[in-house]
């Protein structure tokens, strides 16, 4: 990864992957711009960085977007990468999860990977170079009970991520879609209904893992990235053999 002199947009920077993405980049010899509307985690994301500069961003509201990204060219240079990872994960059945909070994960892990890609991507395009990098999840591809909110916005992320990489193949900007399966963050606390299958299911990956997976596929001008064998299985099962899947998620949940 080259980083050198180059400035990064981590969206969701206050912890998780998105704070990964920040201090690595940094660490390379990058500038950062961490954004994230928890501006306590992004104290402790850009703590002992001095190439990491902060910015609140609500990913939901395009305007201010639109804004964050202009304040930061014009304070740091243009943007070279964008990891665009927030999200959130409150889980329940669906007719036991509240409307509300079903439309704001929809909000906030879709319309934040639209809001972030339609107002970095065209001048990404404008420069010819640049890497777009939109942190789905292999949610996007496998419905689980306990997470049909949460299935819905990586579904959408992942349709809107495939079409925009094929309205701008080969003009310059590598454009990414990462499918991690569940990854050892904080994230994986906000579960509040503790759905089974994250118990029985494989351990957690790593983080830097994923990342690492990331940069490869970048490198390699690969568009989609499927981090690890096993998240590469359950792509493969859930696309030839359904049923298996829900099989699975039924014997777990004991519906």
């Amino acid at each position: 990864m080259d980083a050198r002199d180059k400035v990064c947009l981590a969206v969701g920077a206050a912890s998780g992957l998105g704070r990964l993405a920040a201090q690595r980049w940094a660490r390379a010899g990058g500038s950062v711009a961490a954004v994230d509307i928890d501006e306590d985690g992004l104290r402790e994301t850009a703590a002992g960085f001095d190439s990491i500069r902060t910015w609140h961003l609500d990913v939901t509201h395009r305007q201010e977007v639109d804004a964050v990204v202009k304040a930061v060219e014009a304070e740091l240079g243009p943007i070279e990468r964008v990891y665009s990872c927030a999200a959130i994960f409150p889980t329940a059945l669906l007719l036991d999860q509240d409307p509300d909070e079903i439309h704001r994960v929809m909000n906030i892990n879709y319309g934040g990977i639209v809001n972030v890609s339609l107002a970095t991507l065209p001048r990404m395009l404008e420069r010819g170079r640049g890497a777009l990098i939109n942190f789905a999840s292999i949610a996007g591809w496998i419905p689980t009970m306990h997470l049909g909110a949460y299935n819905a916005s990586k579904f959408a992320s992942v349709a809107f991520s495939e079409v925009l990489y094929h309205e701008n193949r080969g003009r310059g900007v590598q454009i990414c879609c990462v499918c991690p399966p569940s990854v050892d963050t904080p994230f994986l606390l906000q579960a509040t209904s503790k759905p089974k299958i994250l118990e029985t299911g494989p351990a957690p990956m790593k983080p830097e893992a994923v990342l690492d997976a990331t940069d490869r596929a970048v490198e390699r001008g690969k568009f989609w990235v499927f981090p690890g064998a096993r998240t590469q299985i359950g792509w493969r099962l859930r696309r030839f053999f359904p049923w298996l899947m829900w099989k699975i998620d039924h014997d777990a949940e004991g519906f």
